[in-house]
């Protein structure tokens, strides 16, 4: 394993987050919330391609069509396409909003859509708004667009993944410093049995993470400049220093899924809002896919 960390996109972005990997487009897809942007690094030309929206974009996703992704917004969730970049449908509407909006969000295994609300703290000109973060709902978003509510109560919604087994649901809570797990139904795609899985770690607060083929759950710490590797019993078993203070997100990508993408935010550090990648060990798998009915 090398612990090196590359930059790999010096995007700029004020709030990268939001990030999935396109195995047939061999590329990294991530959003700018505060920017209102979606990036599409190709890592064969490394290139960088970006659409802008009327509105915050929080997080791509897979759908069973390689060419249509589907794209969570802070109003809405929709079927996007970026080779006519033209919303082909809406998939679900936030009733809260403007007060509330979108944030983190992944596909499960069954093909549904899981996403958390947060107060909405980005004004219309993408400016930081003081909040109090409070209300936030964790939703299910299936692909007959029935939405059912799982968690309620949530400061801001951050962190969802699955075990490698399918047995296992991660959500967290960043301002309550915890990151919760469930037993998860394959067949129903039901959550039950919450558990404080990786609360109260001293270094940042939890934002994005993404689980590896042992099971491991890789989560940035904002506010702590690191990564952490935490074990399937919610021991850290490896934490990996930044040049940034302020990590989002990751995913697996690259062949083999054997490299490790994160995204990062603005701030005093140089490279801040960079896209920054390594290569641990253990690798990861396939992001789920939005079944297009």
């Amino acid at each position: 394993m090398t612990d090196k960390i590359r930059c790999v996109v010096p995007a700029g972005d004020i709030c990268g987050e939001g990030a999935v990997w396109h195995p047939e487009q061999n590329a990294l897809y991530w959003t700018d919330i505060n920017r209102f942007l979606v990036h599409r690094f190709d890592t064969a030309s490394e290139s960088t391609r970006t659409w802008v929206f009327d509105e915050p974009a929080t997080s791509v996703n897979l759908t069973t069509d390689p060419d249509r992704l589907l794209l969570v917004l802070g109003s809405k969730v929709v079927i996007w396409s970026p080779r006519t970049h033209s919303a082909i449908e809406t998939v679900f509407q936030l009733p809260t909003s403007p007060q509330m909006r979108l944030n983190d969000a992944r596909v499960d295994p069954r093909g549904s859509l899981w996403v958390g609300t947060m107060r909405n703290n980005v004004g219309t000109r993408g400016e930081n708004l003081g909040v109090e973060f409070s209300g936030g709902v964790l939703y299910r978003v299936d692909p007959d667009h029935a939405v059912t509510e799982w968690k309620s109560g949530i400061g801001i919604a951050n962190t969802v993944a699955w075990s490698p087994d399918r047995k296992t649901f991660y959500f967290g809570d960043t301002t309550a410093n915890v990151i919760y797990s469930f037993s998860y139904d394959k067949a129903s795609g039901a959550i039950s049995r919450e558990k404080e899985f990786f609360a109260g770690h001293a270094q940042g607060v939890p934002d994005g993470s993404v689980i590896d083929a042992e099971g491991f759950l890789w989560n940035t710490r904002p506010g702590a400049a690191c990564l952490i590797r935490v074990a399937p019993d919610g021991r850290v078993d490896k934490t990996v220093p930044l040049p940034i203070s302020t990590p989002t997100t990751c995913a697996f990508g690259g062949p083999g899924f054997k490299t490790l993408y994160i995204t990062s935010a603005r701030s005093a550090d140089q490279l801040s809002g960079s896209v920054f990648s390594m290569q641990p060990e253990v690798g990861g798998f396939p992001d789920g896919r939005f079944r297009l009915l």
